[in-house]
């Protein structure tokens, strides 16, 4: 091994249950806690299909990451599947569009400060947020192994909250009210469609381990698994949930609102303050860790590749890109201090990510001309016809998603989305014209 390749070695650390907890950790977080009362206020009580809805299109937007991770190793996540599959001058845009997709982190700082606040009566959110923000920069900055270790925990804890939310009420769901006329898809199937798709934001996230590969064992046995079992767990735990959510209060205390006013009406003073700490604090959390983790790995990989000046990427003692994670803190706190409202944040991500996705879906339709060896020995090794289906099908929630999150936006709000699109292309075929990007992609066989 070339000291180059000592230089970029990152921590294979990561088994199958750190993986579990980073995707179950990253998936909750925004999803119960922080937009289920903006989805009521789309649809009313019919929320809970609004969930099995998201989770039915986040499952096909899934199927081509278990595909493609089944078969290699690789540092760089979707940037990588990007790299290998569809266009190498597409690097640089994918890249600035997953940097600003990390504006999020400031939805996930602020959510945690308003359930805080809503527990203890008073506190400056910015404060707050902010000291968030940073707790998880620095737990991130220690290295891979304390990630795991912090995440694990919180998970734990996050999971048990959850359950005692739900088992105490259901028994409170005002089960004749969930269907009355005016309350039931109060804006019709549009509605109902528009919550699903912002809900995908909450069912989905089980593929951000994809960046995680780097850093894990067993990433081609471990990382498809995980796909697939935390995706379901977690949408079978929303569908139940969010009758609780939308079933005990009024309609009116319910819509665009958090889960504090539902938790203190079901709960005992003791598991009411459990919930908050342990339940909607460790998601919201959980989610903070897992993206400052794993949004490093492509942009680090992509610097590798020459995208950007060699030396932001560099890896710090502990093996951590800590320009990059540096850089992420910085939009946070920038984002933080704007005073941006939650739901234009989760707007602009939802937006930007849904492109990202049409981008490396329709990349996968290349895997078995591209790494054949590879995909023909992968266990989930499907026909050439099963994967144009899973492709189509892919595709197909990709542009349902991505024209729900547009439809109603402002135009200054779309417009913006252009011209960042613009000039990142414009950015990446510069620099990809400038031969500074290296032609080969890196990756490893299983």
């Amino acid at each position: 091994m070339t000291q180059q390749d000592q230089d970029h070695q990152l921590k294979r650390v990561l088994g199958f249950w750190d993986l579990m907890g980073s995707a179950v950790g990253q998936i909750i977080g925004a999803g119960i806690m922080s937009l289920t009362g903006a989805a009521i206020a789309l649809t009313g009580k019919s929320v809970p299909i609004a969930f099995i809805i998201s989770a039915v299109l986040v499952v096909f937007q899934s199927i081509p990451f278990v595909f493609f991770n089944s078969t290699i190793r690789t540092n760089g996540g979707q940037y990588t599947i990007v790299q290998l599959l569809v266009d190498r001058r597409l690097g640089g845009f994918f890249t600035i569009i997953g940097i600003l997709g990390n504006l999020s982190l400031a939805m996930y700082a602020l959510s945690a400060a308003d359930y805080l606040m809503g527990l203890i009566g008073f506190g400056n959110r910015t404060i707050i947020a902010l000291i968030v923000l940073t707790l998880f920069y620095v737990i991130n900055a220690v290295g891979i192994d304390m990630f795991a270790k912090v995440q694990n925990v919180m998970v734990i804890l996050l999971v048990i909250a959850l359950v005692i939310f739900t088992v105490f009420g259901l028994g409170e769901v005002d089960w004749a009210g969930m269907t009355t006329e005016g309350e039931w898809m109060t804006d019709g199937v549009m509605g109902l469609m528009q919550a699903s798709s912002l809900l995908t934001f909450a069912t989905g996230g089980g593929t951000v381990v994809v960046s995680l590969a780097g850093e894990a064992k067993e990433p081609t046995k471990d990382i498809p698994r995980v796909i697939i079992i935390s995706t379901l767990f977690v949408a079978v735990l929303y569908a139940v949930m969010s009758c609780v959510a939308v079933g005990v209060l009024p309609l009116e205390q319910t819509a665009g609102a958090s889960l504090v006013d539902t938790a203190r009406a079901i709960l005992p003073y003791p598991l009411f303050v459990f919930f908050i700490i342990g339940g909607a604090e460790c998601a919201l959390a959980s989610t903070l860790n897992n993206q400052f983790a794993s949004s490093t790995k492509p942009i680090m990989q992509a610097t590798w590749d020459g995208w950007f000046p060699a030396s932001w990427g560099r890896l710090n003692k502990q093996k951590v890109p800590i320009i990059y994670l540096t850089v992420l803190y910085v939009i946070g706190l920038l984002t933080i201090l704007t005073g941006m409202d939650i739901d234009a944040i989760g707007s602009l991500v939802l937006l930007i990510s849904a492109v990202n996705s049409l981008i490396v879906t329709y990349g996968m339709m290349n895997l078995e001309k591209v790494i054949p060896e590879e995909w023909a020995a992968s266990k989930f090794h499907v026909s050439h016809g099963t994967l144009v289906v899973f492709f189509i099908l892919a595709e197909l929630a990709n542009f349902l998603n991505l024209y729900l999150n547009a439809r109603g936006k402002s135009a200054a709000l779309l417009i913006g989305n252009v011209i960042m699109a613009v000039a990142a292309l414009a950015y990446s075929f510069s620099r990809y014209n400038s031969g500074k990007v290296t032609g080969e992609v890196t990756y490893e066989k299983a």
